[in-house]
């Protein structure tokens, strides 16, 4: 089978903004941007790591380079459905996003084995190559709901607004639903702005007019630091 791929590197910034904030800023940004085709959707994802998560442990230090990879599908999948398999690097603030496209059963077949089979091209090796240096399992199930803009006169500027997010250790398939436990607040909004090169200066305008900064905030890692690392040190008092 022929490989569908794609590789993004651009800027990406994190803010958490309360539901007063995101209201303020939807109508601050009309004209400039707009939602994409997609409207509201609901994102699902599997995080592979090791047995010991050694890589949420060393990205939660944040180091000057990190990398996870995960399984991604857009609403809850059925067999047969395509899903993307992705590898997120990010060095000193720019993020090189590689993924393929391929079939649920094959993806999952492919990460128990350690090597995806039947994918030509670059970003197949190089996943193949970090699956082959890391003994990686599914280890939490993440969704959220997003709204995803694009920049009406820069198309390569593009926000999302990430709602409800939720995460499990158990049922770690994407075919079993999208339920979990939420790791914000209700009125919690993370934005994030992603772009090739400079923010423009009306959004520069209106983050600052807002008083909107930017967060350091990882999905996986957040459920990490307040649910596995928890639980360790909670097990290390009771020793």
């Amino acid at each position: 089978m022929g490989q569908v791929g794609t590789v993004f590197k651009r800027y990406e910034k994190k803010f958490r903004l309360s539901k007063e904030q995101y209201l303020s800023f939807r109508q601050r940004i009309e004209g400039h941007l707009a939602v994409d085709q997609y409207g509201l959707s609901t994102i699902c994802n599997i995080y592979y790591d090791t047995q010991d998560y050694e890589l949420i442990r060393k990205s939660v230090e944040s180091p000057a380079f990190k990398e996870k990879l995960r399984l991604r599908s857009y609403g809850v999948p059925r067999e047969g459905d395509m899903v993307f398999l992705e590898l997120k690097k990010k060095y000193k603030g720019i993020v090189y996003k590689r993924r393929i496209v391929l079939p649920l059963e094959e993806a999952v077949k492919g990460l128990e084995n350690g090597k995806i089979e039947g994918q030509e091209g670059q970003i197949a090796k190089e996943i193949n190559y970090f699956l082959a240096r890391n003994l990686l399992m599914p280890r939490v199930y993440l969704a959220y709901d997003r709204i995803a803009m694009q920049g009406i006169e820069q198309p390569d500027l593009r926000v999302t607004f990430d709602f409800d997010i939720r995460a499990r250790q158990d049922r770690l398939a994407l075919t079993e639903g999208d339920g979990g436990e939420n790791i914000l607040h209700d009125d919690d909004v993370i934005m994030e702005i992603k772009v090739k090169d400079a923010f423009p200066l009306w959004m520069v305008r209106i983050l600052e007019e807002g008083k909107i900064l930017p967060t350091s905030f990882s999905k996986y890692g957040t459920y990490f630091k307040q649910n596995i690392l928890e639980r360790e040190r909670e097990k290390r008092n009771v020793s």
